[in-house]
């Protein structure tokens, strides 16, 4: 916004940069000054063309609706188009009246003078229905907004104006920190905390903070503090607005954020609780692969030993999926992780230690929901298996790349090895190969995706296909 704001003064003003970068510092606060002022905010400035007014920025507050208009930022209006903001250019004081915003029904303008020294290089307006507001006191948020307005002249840190909830509590408080302003939700909130009306007593008076039993002060943002009062758990916002140094006014800011502070407290123990189930898992799965490989030791056929190999693999590969929940605190999986925790796996327990073999990643970082994890481990699992046991037999080198493609309805990965092709009889019937078959179920049973393999041109190696339709609901469900 502030580029957009700089831009268009430039091309439709007389400003001089000095006046744009004035301007450009107060745009932090615009949404907020709206917001606390419960009225939409305009600010205009005067174009090159003689008698053209620019509407250099525009906001809708959160605490109170507002029916939105055709006004829009960068519009051109004539002077009579704007009696009251032409008024202020005039004359440098700030002025009040009516604007008709349709047929029959009146909005309450409030229009003041933005000054760098004696010269008017802006107005800004706000406009509401203070019939419809009904907020005792309501000159003094006005007040506020103002002074905030020319505090904001200077750079201020980065969310020191976020804007105003429709739930905050505002207070506003004179330089001798007495409350001279509490509108309905601080009213309320402090009324939970067991105080009465909050007009005329001192921001630090001791039945005020009596109440408070803690409070943290967040060290990037140390004009907000957490406080716990009574059992509930409030934020409070404070802004202070100073001259020469002397604090002038006191805007209070408070949030009751109890609820939402017990429904994150709700949700970290439930993480902490399912990644520590997670890790167990993970731990039952690794017992039961020792206990696989103990027995494929005293095997004396090879063939049981290199079926109770397989089987250890395909048991690890899903306790890589709970490891990695386990640590990540998370439901959904990065494929690309998994796929190097599984080839870590299968590389360790079955590559001969004069072999090497690379791996390659190609595409956009593929995230699933952990209800696919087990299903596309063990896919992949299989298929680095398959590119060890078969395509690599007799080399000492390999290579393996996953590539990883996303259109609006599905997700694709295509598994590639450099091995040797595989036999044409095993492509026409894959169901001969447990491998295959394994992943054709998981593919088709599991995750209502397909399945395709074929050999690369010129004997360059085997290619997999895995396509995974995005449903909110798969067959696994």
């Amino acid at each position: 916004m502030e580029k957009d704001l700089r831009a268009l003064a430039m091309a439709h003003t007389s400003l001089s940069m000095r006046e744009i970068q004035r301007l450009s510092n107060m745009a932090a606060a615009f949404s907020f000054l709206s917001d606390l002022a419960h009225g939409e905010l305009r600010v205009y400035v005067q174009a090159k063309e003689e008698g053209q007014l620019l509407l250099l920025a525009h906001h809708y507050p959160h605490t109170f609706y507002m029916e939105e208009n055709d006004a829009r930022t960068g519009m051109l209006f004539s002077s009579m188009e704007e009696p009251l903001v032409t008024e202020v250019f005039r004359t440098g004081r700030r002025t009040h009246g009516k604007r008709e915003w349709r047929y029959g029904a009146m909005l309450d303008m409030f229009a003041y003078p933005i000054h760098d020294g004696e010269r008017v290089i802006g107005v800004l307006t706000f406009e509401t229905d203070l019939l419809r507001l009904s907020i005792d006191g309501y000159d003094k948020l006005l007040v506020a907004a103002v002074a905030v307005l020319y505090m904001a002249r200077s750079e201020q840190p980065a969310n020191f104006f976020r804007p105003i909830a429709p739930g905050d509590g505002i207070l506003v408080a004179d330089a001798h920190s007495r409350i001279i302003f509490a509108d309905a939700a601080a009213e309320r909130i402090y009324r939970v905390l067991g105080m009465g009306s909050l007009r005329g007593y001192r921001l630090f008076e001791r039945s005020l903070s009596h109440i408070v039993t803690q409070e943290t002060i967040v060290r990037d943002t140390p004009w907000q503090k957490e406080v716990q009062a009574a059992g509930r758990t409030l934020i409070r916002r404070e802004i202070v607005v100073r001259e020469g140094g002397q604090p002038q006014l006191y805007i209070i800011l408070i949030s009751d954020v109890t609820e939402m502070r017990q429904k994150d407290e709700e949700l970290r123990i439930k993480s902490a609780v399912i990644q520590e189930i997670h890790h167990r898992v993970k731990n039952n799965l690794q017992t039961i692969a020792s206990l696989l490989r103990l027995q494929a030791r005293r095997a004396t056929s090879e063939d049981v030993k290199s079926a109770l190999q397989e089987a250890v693999d395909r048991v690890l590969s899903i306790s890589v999926v709970h490891e990695y929940l386990s640590q990540q605190g998370t439901e959904n999986i990065d494929v690309q992780e998994v796929m190097h925790h599984i080839f870590d796996l299968v590389a360790r327990s079955m590559a001969a230690r004069d072999f090497t073999v690379t791996t390659s990643f190609s595409g956009g970082r593929l995230i699933l929901p952990s209800k696919c994890a087990s299903s596309i481990a063990l896919v992949l699992n299989e298929l680095v298996l398959n590119s060890m046991e078969h395509g690599f037999a007799g080399r000492s080198h390999g290579e393996i790349s996953l590539d990883v493609r996303e259109t609006e309805e599905e997700w694709i990965l295509v598994f590639s090895n450099d091995g040797t092709p595989i036999d044409e009889r095993v492509l026409e019937k894959p169901r001969k190969s447990l491998g295959l078959t394994i992943i054709r179920t998981l593919m088709e049973g599991d995750l209502a995706g397909t399945f395709s393999m074929e050999n690369l041109p010129k004997g360059a190696g085997v290619a997999t296909t895995l396509t995974i339709p995005k449903k909110e609901n798969l067959p696994i469900d």
